[in-house]
């Protein structure tokens, strides 16, 4: 009797250890682990954009979703019904598939994938980010070669890896590398030209033929056309000028600290502002590592897409900046904005539309934070700043470049309805809760 018992007990573990890998537990999958892994990634990436130099503000939306897809595409495989959110990407086609008869320890896939594409995407670091990238690399493969074994970490590193290979390949043949391309702007009463003090030419005029990381992201998120131009005194285009013009003259205290909280540059960049929320959020919901690798490949996701959108109708519209009809139409020539003006055209608002792209995800995904406070900018001496939700956030970023003087009022809520729809088109038929 012993011997059948102990046959018994040795057929069941077997049965048991076999059964455990077609159909895995939840502390199996990334769905049982914490976003640890998600939380100091983004860490280091605000670090990495923050000392980068030579990258547009607005060009760090690519850091942004490229790491995110990455992270999220590493543990995909593990996660159930990921095929809607990978599904999604506009041409991603050579991602490499799980092996079912490999083990993986998910937190090492999303460690190793991430460490590659930074690595990947910043290739200028200065060697003590680089150095810094290293270390936490092999911090993390240190602590997870105590919780699994030398060939688990062998497969997940290999996947994580080719993993980011991929996606920095994809990335690559997005259309940004031709961003800058020689460019003639159009002339012409009430459109852009170069603005005070630099005067420096159009930036990135193509960014906005760039192809969105989501398919059907932008479908119907271009803006209806601007207010019809007028130089004439007492028309609703010189009303809407002035109401900049003379909300410059009497900035609040408030005001002013607004506007230099989301101006970014100097900072982690106005994409990086994101990461920095994403960041803060994840320390505060405690998310596993399915949820928080999703978030960070959605919301960059819908900040990359949103500032396509955006740059496609700037370009569009080649609307003129304040600083330039304040000058030239209304005389008074000793005006100048609170911040400086970007080198692009004023419609619509970029800071608006990434900023509700990334908000309408967050809200989705991390709505149960009904208050957050925002300490991006601590290390630069700014108090932080509380809001109700993640929309409301967005509404303040978008707000702000009213109060320094570059964008109008219509351009600002424009770009908001922009990012709200790039942002619904990325949730579109997501499953909600499961993660």
């Amino acid at each position: 009797m012993p011997v059948l018992i102990a046959l018994v007990f040795t057929f069941l573990l077997a049965f048991n250890s076999c059964a455990k890998w077609d159909h895995p537990r939840k502390d199996e999958s990334p769905a049982g682990f914490k976003a640890d892994v998600i939380e100091k990634w983004t860490a280091m990436q605000l670090r990495l954009m923050k000392n980068a130099t030579g990258i547009p503000n607005h060009a760090f939306s690519r850091h942004y979703a490229y790491a995110g897809i990455a992270a999220w595409e590493s543990i995909a495989p593990g996660v159930r019904g990921h095929e809607w959110v990978t599904q999604k990407w506009n041409g991603l086609n050579s991602l490499a598939g799980k092996a079912h008869h490999r083990k993986y320890y998910w937190p090492a896939n999303a460690n190793a994938a991430l460490a590659s594409i930074n690595r990947a995407m910043f290739p200028n670091a200065s060697a003590a980010d680089k150095s810094a990238v290293d270390s936490l690399e092999n911090a993390f493969n240190e602590e997870f070669r105590q919780k699994t074994d030398e060939q688990t970490m062998t497969n997940s590193i290999q996947f994580g890896r080719q993993t980011a290979e991929a996606v920095f390949a994809w990335a690559q043949t997005d259309g940004a590398k031709d961003a800058s391309s020689p460019y003639t702007r159009p002339e012409g009463e009430g459109l852009w030209k170069p603005t005070p003090p630099a005067f420096a030419p159009a930036a990135t005029p193509y960014w906005g033929k760039n192809r969105p990381v989501v398919a059907g992201s932008i479908a119907g998120a271009q803006c209806p056309a601007p207010m019809a131009y007028s130089a004439a005194a007492g028309s609703p285009f010189y009303k809407m000028v002035l109401k900049v013009c003379d909300s410059s003259k009497v900035l609040t205290d408030g005001q002013k600290q607004m506007a230099q909280f989301w101006r970014d540059v100097p900072g982690v960049s106005s994409p990086g502002h994101w990461v920095s929320i994403l960041h803060q959020a994840l320390g505060i919901a405690k998310p596993s590592l399915a949820k928080g690798a999703l978030a960070y490949a959605l919301s960059g996701a819908a900040v990359n897409d949103a500032l396509i959108a955006c740059f496609k109708d700037k370009y569009k519209y080649n609307l003129v900046r304040p600083v330039t009809y304040i000058q030239e139409i209304t005389g008074d020539m000793i005006w100048a904005p609170y911040l400086g003006t970007p080198a692009h055209p004023e419609y619509p608002s970029a800071h608006s539309s990434l900023s509700a792209g990334a908000a309408t995800v967050l809200q989705e995904l991390f709505g149960e934070l009904h208050v957050f406070t925002d300490h991006t900018y601590d290390y630069m001496g700014f108090s932080p700043r509380s809001y109700p939700s993640f929309a409301a956030i967005a509404q303040e970023a978008g707000l702000s470049r009213f109060y320094a003087g570059i964008h109008y009022l219509p351009s600002v809520e424009a770009g908001l309805q922009q990012g709200i729809k790039v942002g619904e088109n990325i949730l579109e038929k997501h499953p909600g809760a499961g993660f």
